[in-house]
């Protein structure tokens, strides 16, 4: 088979790409390194199987080239992280509804089975905990920058499942809970790697907001695993799944758990959103996955546990600075 992976030197696209590639199958990464890194498959470019393009999503004549070569799309492009979504407003909608938009529209001329990634962030404010595919998505207001890149993420599904429904094209749409592991950059607001990074700097570690707002972490590896055999069942086609970790874990536990792991004498710093962000910036309280759907078409369970997962965090940027 050859896979075709937009944002494929990202963090998760990367590990895709090995995964991939590790089952012996053709690779094509396709991305514009402006979130992600040549870095992240420097270890991939011997592979005589793989290939990384550098251009950017907006180049529509070779997008269709290379989606028109390809037997799957894996189409994780996008604006990534709070930080740049609140900057770079009009750069996080036009990228990812027209990167998408273009994805589809090549992939529909010959039927392309894509896989498009979106977020957690599309349910919003909802109240209803856990998540469940189905429930009502809570954007807040458009005067609300912060909520720009779940409406435009909220665009990307309803285009793939209406060209599954309109044009027959096989889509796969799977909404990421705060996916963590090597090589994810906390330059963006991601926090695992940035609390850890600062506690190994000696602190203090910031944590944003009053740390009562709870998050799940999903290893990686979970995540990866289950892109693939989603794109191998049929009966995920025009279907929406979360993917991540349903235990539940504040963000001052997470603080307070990176500290621990790392040095007990490393202070805990709380930073006003207004602050960190932008003044009346909005988060979501409680992020939690309903598995349940993704649980029964393909077994998926995740295999680690939050402190599995930190600590494999903090060995990898313990490797990276060491000589």
């Amino acid at each position: 088979m050859r896979y075709l992976v937009t944002g494929g030197a990202g963090f998760i696209g990367s590990h895709l790409c090995e995964l991939l590639l590790a089952e012996g199958h053709e690779v094509c990464a396709f991305d514009d390194l402006s979130t992600g890194a040549a870095e992240n498959v420097s270890g991939l470019r011997s592979n005589p199987k793989f290939q990384l393009v550098v251009d950017a999503l907006f180049s529509a004549p070779h997008v269709a080239e290379l989606v028109d070569e390809a037997d799957v799309v894996f189409h994780l492009a996008a604006s990534v992280g709070v930080f740049q979504i609140v900057e770079s407003p009009v750069r996080t909608i036009e990228t990812n509804i027209r990167g998408t938009e273009i994805v589809l529209h090549n992939a529909a001329k010959k039927k392309k089975l894509t896989v498009i990634a979106s977020t957690s962030e599309v349910y919003g404010k909802s109240l209803k905990v856990p998540f469940s595919e189905e429930d009502d998505c809570v954007i807040g207001p458009s005067s609300k920058g912060r909520w720009s890149y779940a409406a435009s993420k909220l665009v990307d599904e309803f285009l793939a499942l209406s060209y599954y429904k309109e044009r027959r094209v096989p889509t796969v749409v799977v909404r990421f809970f705060n996916t963590v592991g090597p090589r994810q950059t906390g330059r963006y607001g991601m926090v695992l790697p940035r609390f850890v990074r600062q506690a190994l700097d000696g602190g203090p570690i910031t944590v944003f907001g009053d740390g009562t707002q709870s998050r799940c972490f999903g290893w990686v590896g979970d995540v990866v695993g289950a892109l693939v055999r989603l794109s191998r069942e049929p009966r995920a086609y025009g279907q929406v799944f979360n993917i991540g970790n349903d235990r539940e874990i504040s963000i001052e536990a997470l603080a307070a758990l990176v500290r621990d792991r790392v040095n007990a004498a490393v202070r805990i710093e709380h930073i006003p959103y207004e602050k960190a962000y932008e003044a009346g910036f909005e988060d979501m309280q409680r992020r939690v996955p309903d598995l349940r759907k993704i649980k029964a078409l393909i077994g998926y369970q995740p295999t680690l546990g939050v402190e599995q997962i930190v600590d494999r965090v903090i060995d990898y940027e313990r490797a990276r600075r060491s000589p």
